[in-house]
């Protein structure tokens, strides 16, 4: 199969951008991943957009894509717009990578952008309501809720604020978790504070601010076991990646600094047991992503998974088989995942600290990552980083995600 690469990356601040469209985000985020691989716009030969509230939120259904690259300068080309929940930006980096490998161009641009922080509180929140099948809410809640059946919530754990339903279901993971594993909330709370911490050192995350264990532990709580800093925020940005052959790269003269995806891999689950880890769509998403790359997962240097709680670090780091079932909540608590750990996942700071505008979230994780594998992150720096791993998953059905992307990468 002909090599792909990654050959530039650009991502914006995450965080609120008060007086910034999403297209003034999706531009700063071009701008930046041409400027990262010697490009120009001319460059480009197709454009995939992910943006996931850019109906709901913005009033912009129907070709948010198609407009996003005109005003960035991208007019005449095939553009595409993408839309798969929390997965949009990966899943649009998948198609990226797609049509580059089939050879229908050799230059291709990955992009997110998402404004989900607005004035109407009561909307942006509404937004997340239809990240599951919406003719069975119900059921649905039901079927989720019911995995942390056996695991009872103390008195005043559970905040008397609104919070979205998707806590609920995220906290339920974790209690299913706690009772098969004796997973604890302490472990749990190591994944935040090892992310808050990571964070401190990447400028373009949403939180900076370093936040210890027990500080996590005594934060105001959403609901059993989840404290505020253990949860995603609702964020704004955007992040872009340009996907190219290696003509495409002979073209603009960035081999040098390029980087080698091993493999692109974007699955939807099917209906199992809880217990049947094996059919988890991460973990065959993850699985099928390795063979094709020719590696393990004893080979990976550094990780990006997706944690809009800290719980989605364990869970994906299991689904990656990074460590055994089970085992990721001892391993984060003993600072495993850690930078300078056996296996740091992360150093972004995560969805938790970096931030989630959900359309950019896959492409910031990959704009993380080519950063580490190309030695160029700085203080968070993961030493002699050579393979790469990306987990990023969206939606619900069943008993999980909806759809998870793993990505494979390489140094060049």
């Amino acid at each position: 199969m002909a090599n792909v690469y990654v050959a530039g990356v650009g991502m914006t601040a995450f965080g609120r951008h008060k007086d910034k469209s999403a297209y003034d985000l999706g531009n700063e985020a071009i701008t930046g991943a041409l400027r990262d691989a010697g490009a120009v716009a001319a460059d480009v030969e197709a454009v995939y957009y992910a943006a996931a509230t850019a109906g709901s939120l913005q009033g912009q259904y129907s070709i948010p894509g198609p407009i996003a690259a005109r005003r960035a300068g991208l007019a005449g080309v095939p553009v595409f717009t993408v839309e798969n929940a929390c997965a949009s930006g990966s899943s649009a980096f998948h198609l990226a990578v797609q049509a580059v490998k089939a050879g229908e161009c050799d230059i291709a641009l990955a992009l997110g952008a998402e404004k989900m922080n607005i004035a109407d509180k009561q909307r942006m929140f509404a937004a997340f309501d239809s990240g599951w099948d919406i003719e069975a809410v119900e059921q649905n809640k039901a079927t989720l809720l019911a995995l942390g059946a056996g695991v009872e919530p103390p008195p005043g754990s559970t905040s008397d604020k609104p919070y979205s339903i998707f806590m609920e279901v995220y906290a339920a993971f974790c209690r299913g978790h706690m009772r098969r594993y004796g997973t604890t909330q302490r472990q749990i709370a190591a994944v935040a504070a090892k992310n808050h911490a990571h964070s401190v050192h990447n400028p373009l995350a949403q939180f900076r601010e370093a936040v210890t264990l027990d500080q996590v532990l005594a934060a105001p709580p959403i609901t059993y076991p989840l404290t505020l800093p253990m949860c995603s925020a609702i964020s704004d940005g955007a992040a872009a990646a340009l996907v190219c052959s290696e003509a495409g790269l002979k073209r603009l003269g960035s081999a040098g600094r390029a980087v080698r995806v091993l493999s692109s891999v974007v699955l939807t689950g099917v209906e199992h047991h809880p217990d049947n880890h094996e059919q988890g769509i991460g973990y065959r998403a993850a699985q099928r992503a390795y063979e094709r790359a020719g590696v393990g997962p004893e080979d990976v240097d550094v990780a990006e998974v997706h944690d809009a709680t800290a719980m989605g670090e364990i869970l994906n780091a299991e689904a990656l088989m990074l460590v055994p079932l089970g085992m990721a909540g001892p391993a984060a608590e003993r600072g495993e995942f850690s930078l300078g750990g056996r296996i740091p996942i992360n150093p972004s700071g995560g969805l938790e600290s970096k931030g989630h505008p959900i359309g950019a979230t896959g492409l910031g994780q990959i704009h993380e990552l080519v950063t580490q594998l190309r030695g160029e992150a700085g203080a968070r720096q993961v030493e002699g980083a050579r393979i790469a791993a990306h987990e990023n998953g969206g939606g619900l059905i069943g008993i999980e995600e909806a759809v998870v992307a793993v990505n494979l990468f390489s140094a060049n």
